[in-house]
């Protein structure tokens, strides 16, 4: 089938690349020549484990290509509209400037019986007003969430765990019922993109523009809830001398709980979680249910609190100031596997640290280029680097090759065996055996 991808960023890069490893005919559209010109030359413009080989693959094979023309978009049949949704400059809402403007610039060059199809994370509400316009050109529009994880995505794209398809509800078939809906041409067609995933099992839930949208804020909702459940009850273990990973492993073993995302540390950030969860609260206040997810801000303060946390561990580590002393910090990204900074924790502690007036290094396997871009004011190096005469450690991005450091190795290059578990990825009693001062968040 020919597809078209609007937007290549992360989410549309990763699309592009992935329905073209499926034998599907795509051609990327995006503003940013820059971009389009290394995704042409099959280069990743961002760190993702196996894009790049999909990249050179489809590029190499021909059936992927890259345009800033939207106009080549015209032959597809199905046009996905993957482009960011950030959080508002004066507010806290989604800004939906970008996905407006994909599906005007699209609309000209749809053809009859075109679907459209939403990708983007956006508000309740959305697809429904865009259908107006994608409907009179002589299209269908259909919504279907990213379940994305970065460090994964690939994997999540071709394989994904359920397949979601918002679409128009017939006015004279009440049911919600997916084999009510399963006759419209917009889910023939999402059958025949996704027939791979769906011929190997992948659950598939064909539901109304309303819920589509939902599925993924309260996805989101629920999985940062799940965080900071577990870093309030850090907070309660910090006082009471508990300890928060061993609470987190008896919970776990409750099946109606799970022991996913129930680990303790620095929080959670990236992309998508934080702006997510406030725009999905600020669209309950726009609804008049505000009060429903009322709890979704006092969730994204847990998160915050978190990171002051960490930096005041340091600051009292370092014996009550950090002025003058060299703080290693281990990890920029806000997660292993990728090289994304956008509202890092990680980050965010080096930043703050620094401004205390520690001499912080900060290092990461893949997130240095873009901390530099976004804090120029820190100093970057290598991991042996950072360590080098340092007073103090702190990890804040769980990347395997910090979690497998040798303590003993390590205490040879500090100045000071001093070490704060950011992400209590550690094993605690292997540390202090080597004799390190060994601080985690939520433990004795």
């Amino acid at each position: 089938m020919k597809i078209s991808v609007i937007g290549c960023g992360y989410l549309g890069a990763v699309h592009a690349a992935s329905m073209a490893s499926l034998g599907h005919e795509v051609i990327g559209i995006d503003v940013d020549a820059a971009k389009v010109e290394a995704l042409s030359a099959g280069r990743a413009p961002f760190f993702e484990p196996d894009l790049p080989e999909l990249l050179r693959e489809g590029v190499a094979s021909g059936l992927l290509k890259f345009s800033t023309d939207i106009a080549d978009a015209r032959d597809s049949r199905v046009h996905f509209i993957a482009v960011g949704t950030p959080q508002q400059k004066n507010g806290t809402g989604a800004d939906l400037t970008y996905v407006d403007a994909a599906v005007d610039a699209l609309l000209p060059y749809l053809n009859e019986g075109d679907l459209v199809v939403g990708k983007s994370t956006v508000p309740v509400g959305t697809a429904e007003r865009l259908a107006v316009d994608v409907e009179a050109a002589g299209a269908e529009l259909a919504w279907n969430p990213e379940f994305l994880r970065e460090g994964y995505a690939v994997k999540d794209t071709i394989a994904p765990d359920r397949l979601v398809y918002g679409v128009r509800r017939d006015s004279e078939v009440p049911s919600h019922h997916t084999k009510d809906m399963d006759h419209r041409p917009a889910v023939k067609l999402l059958n025949e993109v996704y027939a791979q995933a769906i011929a190997n099992g992948t659950p598939l839930v064909v539901t109304d523009y309303a819920t589509a949208e939902l599925v993924k804020a309260a996805a989101n909702a629920f999985l940062a809830t799940k965080i900071s459940f577990i870093n309030a009850m850090a907070e309660i273990a910090e006082v009471t001398g508990a300890d928060v990973t061993e609470l987190a492993d008896a919970i776990g073993h409750d099946v109606r709980i799970g022991r996913k995302f129930l680990n303790a540390g620095a929080g959670f950030g990236g992309g998508c979680l934080p702006k997510d969860i406030r725009a999905f609260a600020a669209r309950a206040e726009e609804l008049g249910r505000g009060e429903s997810v009322a709890f979704l801000k006092e969730v994204d303060a847990i998160n915050l609190r978190r990171r002051d946390r960490v930096v005041e561990l340091v600051v009292d580590a370092l014996g009550g100031s950090a002025y003058k002393k060299k703080v290693a910090v281990l990890g920029l990204a806000f997660k292993p596997n990728s090289d994304d900074t956008r509202d890092s924790p990680a980050l965010d502690v080096a930043v703050r640290l620094h401004g205390l007036g520690a001499q912080v290094l900060a290092t990461d396997p893949e997130a240095i280029a873009n901390s530099r871009l976004r804090h120029p004011q820190l100093s970057f190096g290598t991991t042996g680097e950072a360590l080098a005469d340092a007073d103090a450690v702190v990890l804040v991005t769980e990347w395997n090759e910090y979690k497998q450091l040798d303590p003993v190795e390590v205490a040879s290059l500090v100045n000071s065996a001093v070490i704060v578990d950011g992400r209590n990825c550690l094993d605690s009693k292997k540390w202090r055996a080597a004799g390190w001062t060994y601080i985690g968040l939520g433990r004795p």
